[in-house]
């Protein structure tokens, strides 16, 4: 059986702490992906937030969580655009 959705707030630091990670190494991914076709902005982008979520997610006790979804937001939101291999939208 699946589980349903939680907020951050509802998740417990273990949990939010292996979403960041998780969407982290996704952009990290992507990331060199892009950088193998050539898209050097795009691998810039992800390589980028990827860090700050990295750095956050050690830092989840004291962290302001509203800031922390707005960078996971992001970061899903740009994984998204690299569907099927290549990224939909040119990022400035």
């Amino acid at each position: 059986m699946r589980e349903s959705a939680k907020t951050l707030d509802a998740m417990t630091l273990r949990e939010r702490s292996d979403l960041m990670t998780s969407v982290a190494n996704a952009l990290e991914a992507t990331a060199e992906k892009a950088q193998e076709i050539g898209n050097d902005r795009y691998a810039a982008n992800s390589i980028s937030l990827a860090r700050i979520i990295d750095g956050c997610a050690g830092d989840l006790v004291t962290s302001n969580l509203p800031a922390a979804e707005l960078l996971l937001q992001h970061g899903i939101r740009l994984l998204a655009l690299f569907k099927g291999g290549t990224p939909r939208t040119t990022l400035h």
